[in-house]
């Protein structure tokens, strides 16, 4: 692993002044099959390759899903400055029953491993009480060890549920709810992208692993803490220059950050499960993993 040199700013191109809107919410319709073109495109002689081909797979099945389902109980106006979907206080309704038993369905096809499989006959199978208790454990970010292969099913339908429900707000609406925090949901980001977009090209937005919303976030600040000493990239020596963890010395956590204004192929959460090898590097240095990915429980 090598660490980067001194942190800066990617030019923006002459003639182009970034005014990177605060926040971009998801188009579900689209969102999870570019993540399963993503991961295909990753498996492809990768050490990983079965599970990204899982992966994949599964998120083809969160595309599908959607064909089919209610509209989902928008909650009511919450406090100011505080998350209009706020993860703490989720409500499960007629929408999210309906996406958990069709993904359940559909999955059942899937090639995946026994032990997969079994997760998904047990989280099939559970009561009501059961799958909402699986859920708030996805929505904490605290899934017992044993269970793990169960709640990545409940965490791929919670994706497609929350996605759809961030897709019907307002992004004007949204505003700041803290470092580290999505302004939809509360909760902490997969990783970061510095993006190309037009009109926003060098700037850098986190993204959200349960509902997909960008928030945009100042560069060389810990996304954790929101500290700006100490901040470092590091790299997996030849590994290219697309994928760097940033690092914080105030609070000793990381999150990967993607150059996707340099490849736009990268995804939020495809790429993050597929840099496994960076997360263990950062183990071995003794920083602690601050990106939540459902589809790296246990890391």
């Amino acid at each position: 692993m090598s660490k980067a040199g001194a942190p800066r700013h990617d030019p923006v191109p002459i003639g182009e002044v970034a005014r990177p809107p605060f926040a971009r919410l998801p188009d579900p319709l689209s969102l999870f099959h570019v993540r399963a073109e993503r991961f295909v495109a990753l498996a492809r002689g990768h050490e990983l390759a079965p599970y990204l081909a899982f992966m994949a797979a599964l998120a083809e099945v969160q595309h599908f899903v959607q064909s089919a389902l209610p509209e989902p109980d928008m909650p009511a106006a919450g406090e100011f400055g505080m998350p209009p979907l706020d993860r703490n206080l989720f409500v499960v309704d007629r929408a999210f029953v309906t996406t958990l038993d069709g993904l359940f369905a559909l999955a059942q096809a899937l090639d995946m491993p026994e032990a997969a499989r079994a997760g998904l006959a047990r989280a099939q199978a559970a009561d009501a009480a059961t799958r909402d208790a699986m859920a708030r454990n996805v929505l904490a970010d605290s899934v017992p060890v044993e269970a793990l292969s169960e709640h990545v099913f409940v965490a791929a339908g919670l994706q497609v549920h929350f996605a759809r429900m961030a897709a019907r707000l307002d992004a004007k609406g949204l505003g700041p709810v803290g470092d580290g925090a999505c302004p939809t949901c509360g909760g902490p980001p997969v990783s970061s992208m510095v993006v190309g977009w037009h009109g926003a090209h060098g700037t850098r937005f986190c993204a959200c692993p349960l509902c997909a919303t960008l928030w945009n976030y100042v560069r060389i600040k810990c996304t954790l803490c929101g500290s700006t000493k100490g901040i470092a990239y590091r790299e997996i020596e030849g590994g290219g220059d697309t994928i760097k963890a940033e690092t914080c010395d105030s609070c000793s956590g990381y999150v990967k950050i993607l150059h996707q204004h340099k490849d736009p192929s990268l995804e939020p959460v495809a790429d993050d499960v597929a840099t496994l090898g960076l997360d263990l590097l950062l183990r071995e240095a003794g920083y602690r993993r601050g990106g939540v990915n459902p589809f790296l429980l246990g890391y």
